[in-house]
């Protein structure tokens, strides 16, 4: 029987995008198991692998922080204990996966990823309550895309790849449709009721309003082309 290389390509593609970031030792979870597991395990691991600054700002509660992008991530991991199951989480999930691959290098076999960082976890519902402000207020927001043209709403981080690739076009477009609509970028990690209260749970997420309605919304990157079809 003959096969065809290219179809048995493209299906151990498909094979490998269907497991997704899970491996023999590591299970990417959403943000409802990842807190049921969480509570079903005594004396749970929990490992922020944030920088210490956003680990301050807010974290799951016990928590310990060693930061990926530190100098000693591998020596502080291996104070761990291999044998006991270690929940890993970042902010949108790209640094946590860069740590599940070298926690598993250096032999943890029962690991769980927090499936789109404490952003889902946040937008789930499984932060603490707090009554503290961070950044601008619903009320502001609201008054902010009241206007007689059109405001795009651009969700970024600076930590934010496709965020920092659309960003010189979004500046660029900023200057140049000035007359048919207003561009405001807001720092999610400044405005943190904001993410919380609006669901916000990807980066970048883009939001057009037309009369303070919001007419198109897209998660993720876009192109500059696409984005000034949206906004014609």
């Amino acid at each position: 029987m003959k096969y065809n290389p290219i179809l048995v390509l493209l299906l151990s593609f498909v094979m490998l995008s269907c497991n997704g970031q899970s491996s023999k030792y590591s299970k990417s979870i959403d943000a409802k198991a990842f807190s049921e597991k969480i509570a079903a395990t005594p004396n749970p691991q929990i490992l922020d692998v944030r920088t210490p600054k956003e680990f301050a700002s807010d974290h799951i509660d016990k928590a310990i922080n060693i930061n990926w992008l530190g100098d000693s991530f591998v020596v502080d991991s291996k104070k761990l204990d291999k044998t006991k199951p270690l929940f890993v989480y970042c902010k949108s999930g790209a640094r946590s996966q860069s740590a599940i691959q070298k926690l598993e290098e250096l032999g943890f076999t029962n690991l769980y990823q927090l499936q789109g960082g404490i952003l889902k976890w946040d937008a789930a519902g499984f932060s603490k309550p707090t009554d503290k402000i961070s950044g601008m207020t619903v009320q502001e927001y609201n008054n902010l895309v009241r206007s007689d043209k059109k405001v795009l709403i651009d969700f970024y981080a600076e930590w934010c790849a496709p965020c920092k690739k659309m960003k010189p076009f979004l500046l660029k477009m900023e200057k140049e449709l000035a007359d048919k609509v207003t561009i405001i970028r807001l720092d999610a990690d400044k405005n943190k009721t904001l993410m919380t209260e609006m669901k916000i749970s990807e980066l970048p997420t883009l939001l057009l309003y037309d009369n303070a309605t919001v007419k198109w919304r897209q998660s993720g990157f876009v192109s500059e082309e696409e984005l000034r079809k949206q906004i014609q």
